[in-house]
C-alpha cells in the first residue's frame, strides 16, 4: 500500500470519527421563552459544541427580538456558530450585515476577525493537504478577502486583542498569494507568454516582499527578459537578485 493511499484512508477515518463525535441530536422546536432565557440556552449549546442547536436558538432570538438589548451579542454569537459549523456563506453574510448596520460598534474588530477566519476556512481541504497535493494555483479570492480584513484590524484597531494574531496570519497569507502568482507565472512561461510571466514576477516583488517567493519571482523575471531579449531589464533584475540573494544559482 503506497503512502498516498494510506494518507487518504487516514483522512477518511478522521472525518468519520469527527462526524461521529460532533453529531448533534435532532433539533427540537425553539420554545416560547424570553430573549434572556433563550440566550442562556444558546450559550449552553455553544459551550457544549452543539453549534446547529445554537444556530437555531440564536436565529430565533434574532428574529423574535431584533431590537432587544442583547441583539448585537446574539448576532456576534451567531457568526461564531456559523463559523464553527462550517456554514461559511451564512457566516459571511451575517458579518457583512453587522458591519453595514453597526459600523461604530465596539466589536467590529471581532467581526472583521471572524469574517477573515471564515474566508480562510473555505480554503481548507483535508484530503489534499494530507495527500501533499500542491494547491498553489487555486483561486485566491478568499485569501485576499481575509488578508484585507486582517490588515484592517492591524491598521484601524492596533490595540485590538486580535491584532497580534492578525499580523501573523497576514504573513502566512502573503506567502500563499505569492505562491499563487508564481503558479500563474509558470503557466504563462510554459506557454511562452513571457511578458505576462515577467509581469507576474514583478507583481510579487512589488507587493509581497518580504516573502520566500521573491527570489523565485526574480528568477522568473530574469528568464523572461532573456527570452524577450530585453537585456537592460535582465541586467537590472540580476543586480537586484545579486544584492538580495548573493548565492543564487543565476548570479554565477
Amino acid at each position: 500500500m503506497d503512502k498516498l493511499t494510506i494518507k487518504i484512508i487516514l483522512a477518511v477515518l478522521i472525518l468519520t470519527l469527527t462526524a461521529c463525535s460532533s453529531s448533534e441530536p435532532e433539533l427540537e422546536k425553539v420554545p416560547d421563552k424570553s430573549a434572556q432565557a433563550l440566550f442562556v440556552d444558546a450559550r449552553a449549546a455553544l459551550d457544549s459544541g452543539l453549534y446547529q442547536k445554537a444556530i437555531q436558538i440564536l436565529g430565533a432570538i434574532d428574529s423574535r427580538f431584533p431590537f432587544g438589548p442583547i441583539s448585537h451579542q446574539v448576532q456576534l454569537d451567531l457568526i461564531y456558530a456559523y463559523y464553527k459549523s462550517g456554514d461559511a456563506a451564512q457566516g459571511i453574510a451575517l458579518a457583512d450585515r453587522f458591519l453595514r448596520l453597526n459600523p461604530n460598534n465596539s466589536n467590529v474588530d471581532y467581526v472583521y476577525y471572524m469574517r477573515a477566519l471564515i474566508n480562510i476556512s473555505t480554503e481548507e481541504n483535508l484530503f489534499q493537504d494530507m495527500a501533499g497535493i500542491d494547491r498553489s494555483d487555486r483561486d485566491p479570492t478568499a485569501s485576499k478577502s481575509a488578508f484585507e480584513d486582517f490588515k484592517r484590524i492591524v491598521t484601524d484597531f492596533p490595540e485590538s486583542k486580535y491584532a497580534a494574531d492578525s499580523r501573523k496570519r497576514m504573513i502566512s497569507i502573503k506567502s500563499r498569494l505569492a505562491q499563487y502568482e508564481l503558479a500563474v507565472a509558470e503557466f504563462y512561461y510554459k506557454r511562452e507568454a513571457y511578458a505576462s510571466a515577467a509581469n507576474r514576477g514583478r507583481y510579487i516583488v512589488e507587493y509581497f516582499s518580504p516573502s520566500p517567493e521573491v527570489e523565485q519571482a526574480l528568477e522568473m523575471m530574469v528568464k523572461c527578459y532573456e527570452k524577450l531579449e530585453l537585456d537592460d531589464l535582465k541586467t537590472n533584475t540580476l543586480q537586484v537578485l545579486a544584492a538580495n540573494y548573493p548565492n543564487n544559482k543565476l548570479i554565477n
